[in-house]
């Protein structure tokens, strides 16, 4: 036989629940209010033991809010709840209406005690979400992009690096962005393999395809492609589109605190 199982349900389900039963008992609460109507004091006393077995089990037996509500009974919580000021009631029936109203009072501040947990679970709940994520890459990545046609000249690609003081270019042909050109492929391919950069075009030498990478991926999995493709920029996407490049230097600059 399968084991039977039962899960507890999540903490804002609990909150949202509660919230609603209090509702539900302030509604209860409302003909009462009403002016000229009398009130068997056994029905009132039906609904204020429904009512302390309520505040009870949701906020807890050593709640303030549920002494609160034993004094409201007697007409005496003011002083223990935030009230605002009114005029002063008189005479027995007016005693009562007071206490009714104090009742309702106590019912409004435990509702609102449970919204302010409900507020602060989920902003609890986001800051961790984005704790356990980490830093994201379209935080740190260069958004302006800069790039070279794939016939560029070597030449042409080096002066642009110059011009925008970057160490790489995205290299695009009439549709796409193809592949990446850097000042270290540049100094390899002059230099080392003596490629004459006035006729050489980019193409001839670009790394392809760019390496990509979602912006909203964390900082460290960008550390993890850079070390696995051994290259030293991402281009950054967003739905596919390229949005930005995120380099070395970037990462470097947020890990030492530069802004």
């Amino acid at each position: 036989m399968q084991k039977r199982t039962t899960t507890r349900p999540p903490r804002s389900l609990s909150l949202d629940r509660n919230i609603e039963r209090l509702r539900q008992q302030l509604t209860r609460l409302t003909p009462f209010l009403s002016k000229g109507k009398e009130i068997a004091a056994s029905t009132i006393d039906e609904f204020d033991g429904e009512t302390e077995r309520l505040l009870r089990e949701i906020l807890g037996e050593t709640s303030e809010l549920v002494e609160a509500y034993e004094y409201a009974q007697l007409g005496e919580a003011a002083g223990l709840v935030n009230f605002p000021d009114e005029a002063p009631e008189s005479g027995a029936h007016d005693v009562d209406r007071e206490s009714l109203n104090q009742r309702k009072r106590v019912l409004e501040s435990c509702i609102s005690e449970l919204e302010a947990r409900r507020a602060a679970a989920g902003k609890k709940k986001r800051v961790g979400s984005q704790a356990g994520i980490g830093p994201q890459v379209a935080d740190h990545m260069t958004p302006d992009i800069r790039s070279v046609h794939a016939d560029a000249t070597l030449q042409e690609a080096g002066r642009l690096m110059q011009q925008w003081k970057i160490g790489s270019l995205l290299v695009a042909d009439d549709r796409y962005y193809v592949g990446f050109i850097t000042d270290t492929d540049l100094a390899r391919d002059v230099v080392a393999r003596k490629v004459d950069p006035s006729t050489t075009p980019v193409k001839a030498c670009m790394r392809k395809p760019p390496v990509t990478i979602e912006g909203k991926q964390p900082i460290i999995e960008a550390v993890r492609l850079m070390k696995e493709k051994a290259t030293r920029h991402l281009a950054v996407t967003q739905d596919g589109t390229i949005v930005g490049v995120l380099s070395v230097s970037n990462i470097l600059r947020y890990y030492s605190g530069v802004a």
